[in-house]
């Protein structure tokens, strides 16, 4: 059986608070964004689907108060500060009431919340579509009668915004230029290194992969490299920009419709731990990015949750809140 007694604080305890700087440090810039104290703030991924039809039973609903009280004060208790909650505009309602949940509650809380955003996989009508779904969110989430929305994570006073791209289709300039708009505008975070539209976006984070050698059978590609050529080529060449490290302690999307059998193994808990220090190797104590992103809190699907702590024996898989192993009907 798989065990998952060891905590995300015990490790954030033994592990975070060391300083030391590798040789690849030598050629980082020096960062515009920087984190506030000696290490990044911590943050995690969230989904907020559970309890809908199309995807796995795990035990608890995404909609249940007590429920997502319950996670936020655990995750505080873990040392993570802030939830960055999946969202696909009016495209998912029931993660929309979700999310609206999660910010008041984060507000009662003491917590943070921010919002991950879900691109359209439709070519036709991306760029309108993610326009019309961010102005939607700033009215209801972001605006002094939102409520909680002073639970809403910010950085050098402006809102911090994620997103996960899906279909590539977005213009992601003329996003930016509507959102420049607002008072104050946003920070637009996008997902790995930088693309086409670079120009469009305020800082990057790095995603659960294995690298450039692909998934491999046993899931002993964890993400070394990648996370070497996020770091490095982030502070060398994109030093103007926020970066937000990656860490991750296992990958195992069998139990999701939409998996294809891939594996990033849990190495007996040392996957989180690497992940974990892996940015040391690159930036010194007085140039630390200003965020590390966990991934993530709760996706059972694709293996990754954190929730329950991190495995501690040989094996990836983590064991959901229910043994309900039933299927969701659709991808997310």
């Amino acid at each position: 059986m798989i065990q998952y007694r060891a905590s995300i604080a015990l490790f954030l305890a033994i592990l975070l608070p060391r300083a030391c700087s590798g040789p690849e440090s030598s050629q980082i810039q020096s960062l515009k964004y920087k984190a506030s104290g000696a290490t990044p703030e911590v943050l995690a991924l969230y989904e907020a689907w559970f309890g809908h039809p199309e995807h796995i039973n795990i035990g608890y609903s995404s909609h249940d108060p007590a429920v997502l009280t319950r996670q936020i004060h655990q995750a505080k208790d873990m040392g993570i500060s802030t939830f960055v909650v999946d969202w696909y505009g009016d495209r998912q309602p029931f993660i929309d009431k979700s999310y609206a949940l999660m910010q008041n509650l984060a507000d009662k809380n003491k917590f943070k919340v921010a919002m991950m955003y879900d691109e359209t996989d439709q070519e036709d009508g991306a760029t309108d579509e993610a326009i019309a779904d961010f102005t939607m969110f700033h009215e209801t989430y972001l605006s002094a009668k939102s409520p909680g929305h002073q639970a809403y994570l910010t950085y050098q006073g402006r809102p911090v915004i994620f997103i996960f791209p899906k279909g590539n289709h977005t213009d992601w300039e003329k996003v930016r230029a509507v959102i420049n708009t607002w008072n104050p505008p946003p920070l637009l975070i996008q997902e790995s290194l930088p693309g086409k539209d670079a120009n469009a976006f305020d800082g990057f984070y790095a995603w659960v992969q294995p690298g450039p050698k692909g998934w491999s059978q046993d899931g002993s590609n964890w993400g070394e490299q990648y996370l070497a050529d996020f770091y490095t080529t982030m502070g060398t060449k994109y030093s103007d920009k926020l970066i937000v490290g990656g860490t991750w302690s296992t990958f195992d999307d069998s139990k999701a419709s939409w998996g294809l059998n891939r594996h990033i193994s849990a190495r007996c808990g040392e996957t989180f731990k690497d992940t974990l220090n892996s940015w040391r190797k690159f930036f010194p104590a007085n140039n630390v990015p200003p965020f590390i992103l966990f991934e993530t809190w709760n996706d059972y699907e694709e293996g990754t949750a954190m929730e329950p702590g991190i495995p501690t024996s040989c094996s990836s898989q983590p064991q959901s809140p229910s043994a309900s192993t039933q299927h969701a009907a659709t991808p997310p």
